[in-house]
């Protein structure tokens, strides 16, 4: 299989998430190991947002390698609804972790614990580099960055600040000797992954259920539809659907039969492409009103009446 160079940017965005990942991966095991030895909970929490770091840098690569798999007959879109479901699971193993740290906050509350002031902070300082390496890393090719990479880079923005409150927490125990500031802290930083987790859930939930993109309105749609090509006489069976962020659309469109088939099919592509950015629509043209009761199944307006001929 020939290797063609045509999509470069994509080729560099797959290197340089792999190295993010590489480095947040690495950091996170260290912040695991230095948390259970300076008994911090924050380091704990921050690499359990360290981990949503890297996975996000993981489904971005993966999203870049499967948008390059080509389709087969048997996964006609590839294999690009593979990274939704990862994010999904992702999300559930956030929410999982984040429960677990909240849960041991409290029990510290009750019974606090010494934690190490001095590795806790080694520790922290060493987490914030390598967020700042690993942002670094994915911003040096601003130009040709994906949805994924954009995201994968507010993760780490997050986890910045999750690096922060590590190390003021390590501050506060070695100058003041408090210790229920690391659960505190530890609290903070999980409602931050929860942030990220609840939001991934959604989107990808929305995904997996076939929903339509979040921004996308349908019943504006149909009449801007209507409005902008006169041809057309009504819009039904919408069905719009996202597979890896790529939108796709289906509908059957009721027109007046035209001089040139081709030409209006074309218009109506040009349409949808244009201000929806949907380039995959299967579009089904009719001349005769649709009648039968499936029709109406997503017209909320009543304003057809006249389409009920009774023959």
């Amino acid at each position: 299989m020939a290797h063609s160079h045509s999509h470069l940017p994509e080729d560099s965005n797959a290197r340089r998430l792999l190295l993010a990942f590489g480095v947040t991966a690495g950091f996170m095991v260290i912040e695991v190991v230095g948390g259970l030895i300076a008994h911090s909970l924050a380091l704990l929490a921050d690499a359990g947002h360290m981990l949503t770091d890297a996975a996000a840098l993981l489904f971005a690569f993966l999203a870049v390698q499967f948008s390059r798999r080509p389709p087969n007959a048997r996964h006609t879109f590839g294999w690009l609804r593979l990274t939704t479901l990862a994010a999904f699971v992702n999300a559930i193993a956030l929410v999982a972790i984040t429960v677990l740290i909240v849960w041991e906050a409290v029990q510290r509350f009750y019974h606090p614990r010494p934690v190490a002031g001095t590795t806790m902070l080694v520790i922290a300082i060493a987490g914030l580099l390598a967020n700042i390496l690993a942002f670094w890393i994915l911003h040096r090719g601003s130009e040709d960055k994906n949805l994924n990479v954009r995201a994968a880079m507010l993760h780490i923005l997050g986890d910045l600040l999750g690096s922060v409150g590590a190390i003021a927490a390590a501050i506060v125990i070695m100058t003041t000797g408090w210790m229920p500031i690391d659960p505190i802290l530890s609290v903070l930083v999980s409602c931050l992954v929860l942030r990220s987790a609840w939001r991934l859930l959604k989107e990808s939930v929305n995904e997996l259920l076939e929903g339509a993109p979040v921004t996308l309105d349908i019943t504006a749609l149909k009449k801007k539809l209507r409005r902008e090509i006169p041809e057309v006489r009504d819009v039904h069976h919408v069905h719009v659907w996202l597979v890896g962020e790529k939108p796709l659309m289906t509908l059957h469109v009721q027109v007046i039969p035209p001089h040139d088939h081709d030409r209006l099919l074309e218009r109506i592509h040009h349409f949808i492409e244009h201000h929806y950015q949907i380039a995959h629509a299967t579009v089904q043209m009719e001349y005769q009103p649709c009648s039968g009761p499936e029709c109406h199944l997503n017209e909320a307006h009543a304003g057809h009446a006249h389409h009920h001929h009774h023959h």
